[in-house]
């Protein structure tokens, strides 16, 4: 069930609200899980069960770390158990095509459908366990409660990923008032919007360049295409956090932002800083920062230190684990050789920059737009070969975007944008910088700015909801991972 469809919008969050509105507080922990079940069910009623043994074996595993000395082993089980139905629902199709490949092999199986979401409550699951492996947390002793933790509809198929210290005061008390209810039915109709309005349109002209040939696309063509699919994933995913964290607010819940406006970026280091926070923050404190420590505490670290010093030793300790975390930020988002490489890609960037200075901010006006364009180029090449699905594709694409290649184009420019997409365009542009980033929080301002406020929401409400019934079109792209 998408956000952004009118089942959702006009029949299944207005009953939930009602019935969370209307019920005893007691109750309702259970108006929500039951709707997050069914909410989930709705798309993926097979795959229920895999979310569920999920919650049952963290919720063990949490208990059990809790109790037993043994508290690495019954750890490692247990997000052995999450990563296991990750890999085989996510990755078994391509280690067995990869594997087939490289060894002519014949290996006949049977295609595995992947279950929406897996990737992002794997990873709430383990932030769980590790957490009270850490003693940040006690374990959850209601399993109902966990449930919710995991299976909380608004953030459970595309993120953010909610660390579980981050809420879990708030799973055991929280308040719903006026205030939090009116601003979060306001932050998701930004939501909305940004998703129907912009990223929509903006995808259906990336759709139909990425989809050509590459031999039937030229210099100017692949540009469009790139910078079109560059805002499109801005603001899809953006748009669906904005959601997520406004229907957070509405029950009483209060999620950390997963964007701050990553495109005014002057590096990469900044851009991942601003970009997905959730899932940056989650491989920095349950990866990077756990695997940079053994690294530095092992034995063949101080033998190093001793032969080629210590600098260089650190040096090399980043590199592994920059390598380690950017392969699994790829490898994460998709099944891909294409994935494995955007991330690496972005890996290599930061890695450069710490190594130069080149994350460090610029006193001049000049040195800030050229980190900036620097940024921006970097940020489109990526997701070139994000988006392609082949890296064979990506390659002879961004020769083409730079010249080395000239492919000869069946269709003028007008067929790929009209009007609408070119003012969608201009206003995506804009909006990715922080103008109006206050104008959510205009309380206690003068009563005008409320009501122009409030009636420009209202008309992006409308706008979209008519978006929404008049076109076909509405993917989610962070459906996929």
């Amino acid at each position: 069930m998408l956000f952004s469809s009118t089942v959702f919008l006009f029949l299944f969050l207005p009953i939930v609200c009602a019935l969370h509105l209307l019920v005893r507080k007691e109750l309702k922990d259970y108006v929500l899980l039951l709707a997050s079940i069914f909410f989930y069910a709705w798309g993926e009623p097979r795959y229920v069960a895999v979310m569920l043994l999920t919650i049952i074996i963290n919720y063990v595993g949490a208990i059990l770390i809790s109790k037993y000395k043994c508290k690495k082993v019954l750890l490692l089980l247990t997000i052995l158990g999450d990563l296991g139905f990750l890999f085989y629902f996510k990755y078994f199709n391509f280690f067995v095509e990869n594997i087939n490949a490289l060894f002519d092999g014949h290996i006949d199986f049977i295609k595995v459908i992947m279950p929406i979401g897996i990737s992002f409550y794997t990873f709430q699951a383990i932030s769980y366990v590790v957490d009270v492996y850490r003693e940040e947390v006690e374990p959850q002793r209601n399993i109902y409660k966990l449930a919710l933790y995991i299976t909380l509809f608004p953030q459970l198929v595309a993120g953010p990923i909610v660390k579980y210290h981050d809420v879990a005061d708030q799973i055991e008390n929280r308040t719903v008032d006026f205030e939090k209810v009116a601003y979060g039915v306001k932050r998701f109709i930004v939501g909305l919007a940004k998703k129907v309005l912009i990223a929509n349109t903006l995808g259906a002209v990336a759709d139909k360049v990425f989809t050509q040939p590459i031999d039937q696309l030229d210099c100017v063509t692949t540009w469009l295409g790139a910078i079109c699919y560059t805002f499109q994933i801005y603001y899809d995913f953006s748009g669906y956090s904005d959601m997520a964290i406004g229907l957070g607010s509405i029950f009483g819940f209060k999620f950390l932002e997963n964007f701050n406006y990553p495109y005014i970026s002057k590096s990469i280091s900044e851009y991942w800083r601003r970009w997905h926070i959730s899932l940056g923050s989650w491989f920095r404190d349950y990866m990077f920062l756990p695997l940079s420590r053994a690294l530095t505490l092992s034995v063949p670290y101080s033998s190093l230190c001793k032969r080629i010093g210590r600098k260089l030793t650190n040096t090399l300790v980043t590199i592994i684990s920059l390598v380690v975390v950017w392969f699994s930020t790829g490898f994460w988002h998709g099944a891909a050789w294409s994935f494995i490489v955007w991330g690496l890609y972005n890996g290599f960037f930061i890695f450069l920059e710490i190594m130069t200075g080149w994350n460090r901010d610029r006193k001049s006006f000049a040195g800030r737009v050229v980190q900036h364009i620097y940024t921006m180029l970097v940020v489109i090449i990526s997701f070139v070969i994000f988006r392609s699905d082949t890296m064979n594709y990506a390659w002879h694409y961004l020769l083409t975007m730079f010249g080395v290649e000239r492919g000869e184009t069946m269709y003028h420019l007008i067929y790929y944008v009209d009007r609408i997409e070119i003012i969608a365009l201009i206003v995506g542009i804009v909006c990715s910088a922080p103008l109006c980033s206050n104008m959510l929080e205009v309380e206690g301002r003068s009563q005008l700015r409320i009501a122009a406020v409030n009636l420009w929401l209202l008309a992006l409400f409308i706008l979209s909801a008519a978006s929404i019934a008049a076109s076909t079109y509405n993917p989610f792209i962070y459906f996929r991972f």
